[in-house]
């Protein structure tokens, strides 16, 4: 029954400096190549997940091919050279003290490729957040298909309300093993990691299958699908083990099938009402276009709009000088940034102009008031909201809301054998 699961997990063996050990997510710092040269720098040639992930700011450079390699051959090289230690069919207890100073609680474990799918209209009990970009799977399945690990950097939301799940083990830590607790580079934050003991185990596999049970037999009544756990962070990741975990059970038995190390994948479980996790609105700033007639074809494109408080979703805008709130009983979507983002969408397809999604009210204003620019603003998407638009809408508009600073992102740490 339990599609989050426990795991032959790899951690660095005493002696390995682990705040060089940990690099924060491939994804994060895109356009920042002077962060990944200062990493490099701190990193230099101690053993390091570093080594074994393709950071996405390098995807587009020559030498992909030969640097895939290198990361196949160094995880080899690590695995033979004795650096890990396995922690046989475990979990562990995560507390990660961000940037901000927040504590965020966390139980990292495997979850189950065959109760994931990122297909377009898929009804999984694992879904992600947000649409799926597929041209964003190919260079992920590439580093892979010939990796001997996986390292996570996913992070999997749980509707967790009643705190059942994670909160428990925060009073029983002291009686665990500690097997990690050092600062993450580069100021963000200190990490800690208790092995979760055998007691403590076994309650939480039982409380694991109650909530999946619970959360399925509560929402048949609702859906014909139900939603048990919904992808945070590392979606397209996840995307690319879930396709490579495919190629290789079209050629497995049945039996085969079942118990195989790429079925699951590494990921972190958190509470979606966990205090450290903060949703803060993305706003959206479209460029090169005429906002007056942009304004007047967003008039057109709903028919219940009002510039008064009629009970509808509220957009605020800004261009120029001028700012102010339209609100829309006929959206396209259960939340208002997706009601928003689909004129977006139908009006730059057909008029051109340029979208940029943009962190802060304040900055979105500035950038709008530029010539030939808008800024349509939402306000932060109540987390309760969260499952009931997955439910309703799918998967959610790209960029509908973040999750803190890439500072606080999760880092690669442990790793599990994908075969």
């Amino acid at each position: 029954m339990n599609i989050f699961k426990s795991a032959d997990i790899l951690i660095p063996k005493k002696g390995i400096d682990f705040e060089k050990w940990s690099v924060v997510a491939c994804d994060q710092y895109t356009s920042e190549p002077e962060y990944w040269a200062s990493v490099k720098e701190i990193v230099g040639d101690s053993v390091s997940t570093l080594n074994m992930i393709f950071p996405e700011i390098y995807l587009n450079d020559s030498g992909a091919d030969e640097r895939i390699k290198l990361i196949n051959g160094t995880m080899k090289k690590y695995i033979d050279g004795g650096v890990f230690e396995e922690l046989k069919d475990a979990y562990v207890y995560v507390e990660r003290i961000q940037s901000d100073g927040r504590l965020r609680r966390g139980i990292v474990g495997a979850v189950d490729l065959d109760a994931y799918d990122y297909s377009k209209g898929a009804q999984p009990p694992v879904r992600a957040t947000e649409g799926t970009i597929i041209e964003r799977i190919p260079p992920r399945q590439r580093v892979r298909r010939g990796a001997p690990l996986e390292l996570p950097h996913i992070m999997l939301l749980a509707d967790d309300i009643n705190s059942e799940l994670i909160l428990p083990f925060s009073d029983k830590k002291e009686k665990m093993r500690r097997i990690y607790d050092f600062d993450l580079m580069k100021n963000s934050g200190h990490i800690t990691g208790w092995l979760i003991a055998d007691a403590e185990k076994a309650e939480l596999d039982a409380a694991l299958e109650s909530f999946t049970r619970r959360r399925l037999d509560e929402m048949r009544t609702k859906c014909a699908r139900p939603l048990v756990f919904a992808v945070g962070d590392g979606n397209h990741s996840l995307a690319a083990a879930k396709s490579c975990w495919e190629e290789i059970k079209s050629g497995l038995s049945a039996e085969e099938a079942e118990n195989h190390p790429a079925r699951y994948a590494l990921a972190e479980l958190v509470s979606l009402y966990d205090d450290a996790l903060v949703f803060e609105p993305i706003h959206r700033v479209v460029f090169d276009i005429e906002p007056e007639k942009m304004m007047r074809a967003l008039r057109e494109y709903y028919h219940d709009i009002s510039s008064e408080d009629n009970g509808g979703q509220r957009v605020d805008y800004a261009y120029s000088d001028k700012r102010g709130s339209v609100y829309i009983k006929d959206g396209k979507s259960s939340l208002p940034i997706g009601t928003i983002q689909a004129f977006i969408d139908d009006y730059t397809s057909k008029n051109g102009g340029r979208v940029d999604y943009i962190h802060g009210e304040d900055v979105t204003v500035k950038l709008a008031s530029a010539k030939g620019c808008i800024g349509f603003m939402v306000a932060a998407m109540d987390k309760s909201a969260l499952y009931p638009a997955i439910i309703s809408d799918g998967s959610l508009p790209r960029k509908t809301f973040s999750m803190g600073s890439a500072a606080d992102k999760r880092f690669y740490l442990e790793a599990k054998r994908i075969n």
